[in-house]
């Protein structure tokens, strides 16, 4: 495989192993386990001595191909693909940490991401400080000399907002600390967290990668070195593997993506435009928007705007009810980056778990809608959204 293939190319070759049949379309293999010749040959490939699948948990060959084709896309040196993207951002961050060491998030996270680090860590011994992201001060007040990791969300879920991840890693680099980023909102496409510095990449690919509300699936990408000292051995024993049926449908979801995710963001960017021009509309925040609060950061790593777009009804959670519950082609559901266009009342579903004044903190009012933009035409997504505030009191 060539590495000068440009994206679309390597979504569609990249990776790809054929069986002795020669299929088009890769091969789903639905095995547990894999038998040797041998008895050599099974002891061989135990100690690593030749290559070769071992169990389905620890890999497979339709794993390997979603692997490779996303370590391409990525320009990453290895991957891990897991059941789920929560799979993916809870195997990253406590594969490389034990009792007493120190994470550094920033509080503008996915609810459950932000369970991970603010609940479920601290049971086993490890602290964890939540930051306003957005300042690098920040983040350097709140190293500790048990800072081990800094993770973060950019843009973040649900409010768009944008961390200089350059700035953070070399921060990190400083003290020895790893980066781990959640790059779903931006995609691989543009945006590349580990050109920017940063040391690990989490996906759900649920989201845009599969793109059409199928399947479960995460991926965690990183250099080598580091998913064999500390990735590896949690992978292979607490057992988060993804099904090969979900990697052939990620496969199949994945060659598609620079299609879908140009035409969704095409959409997001127009429709953010037209919300921004309406009476009953606060605000609206969206990574192409020059008067997105982080435009400058935006400039720097982001090489497109993004298929999300959030905004505030001045009429608060009554508002933005009327408003959901109007519109016709736009589905009310919890996923996002799906091709069909999804909207979300965040302070009521993804975000509810968190207290008034945590969201208050993240900029998520009882008014807040986040709409993932969809691939349907662009005119017909912008007369729903006319209508249905038509029905949203002033």
């Amino acid at each position: 495989m060539s590495k000068t293939w440009r994206p679309a190319t390597q979504l569609v070759h990249g990776g790809t192993l054929r069986s002795q049949y020669g299929e088009t379309s890769e091969a789903i293999y639905l095995t547990q386990g894999f038998v040797y010749e041998t008895s050599e040959a099974a002891e061989a490939r135990f100690k690593g001595e030749t290559e070769g699948f071992i169990y389905a948990r620890y890999g497979s060959p339709t794993n390997d191909m979603f692997e490779k084709r996303m370590c391409m896309l990525e320009g990453a040196e290895d991957a891990r693909a897991t059941a789920s993207g929560m799979a993916a951002v809870t195997a990253a961050i406590l594969c490389q940490l034990k009792a007493g060491d120190h994470i550094v998030a920033a509080r503008a996270l996915f609810g459950s991401c932000r369970w991970v680090v603010e609940t479920l860590a601290p049971k086993y011994g490890i602290d964890c400080t939540l930051i306003d992201g957005r300042d690098l001060a920040n983040w350097e007040k709140a190293i500790t000399p048990k800072t081990k990791v800094f993770f973060l969300e950019s843009p973040t879920n649900p409010t768009l907002e944008v961390i200089d991840i350059a700035g953070v890693a070399k921060l990190a680099n400083q003290i020895g600390a790893k980066v781990v980023v959640d790059n779903v909102f931006a995609t691989p496409l543009f945006q590349k967290p580990l050109e920017l510095g940063a040391h690990i990449v989490v996906y759900s690919a649920t989201k845009h990668i599969d793109g059409q509300g199928r399947c479960l699936g995460g991926v965690v990408l990183s250099d080598k070195e580091w998913i064999d000292e500390n990735l590896h051995d949690y992978f292979r024993h607490t057992g988060p593997a993804m099904s090969p049926f979900n990697a052939w449908t990620l496969l199949k979801g994945i060659e598609t993506l620079p299609l879908r995710v140009r035409q969704q963001t095409e959409n997001a960017a127009k429709i953010a435009d037209f919300l921004a021009e309406q009476g009953k509309v606060a605000k609206v925040i969206y990574p192409g928007r020059k008067d997105h609060p982080q435009a400058d950061i935006i400039a720097k790593q982001m090489t497109g705007g993004s298929t999300l777009v959030a905004f505030e009804l001045k009429g608060g959670k009554d508002a933005a009810f009327a408003l959901q519950n109007a519109l016709e082609i736009i589905k009310i559901s919890n996923n996002l980056g799906d091709s069909k266009s999804l909207i979300t009342h965040p302070a009521t579903t993804t975000h509810k778990n968190l207290t008034d004044e945590a969201r208050a903190e993240l900029g998520i009012s009882p008014g807040t809608v986040r709409l993932s933009a969809g691939i349907e035409d662009t005119d017909d997504l912008i007369e729903d959204f006319a209508k249905a505030l038509v029905k949203v009191s002033a």
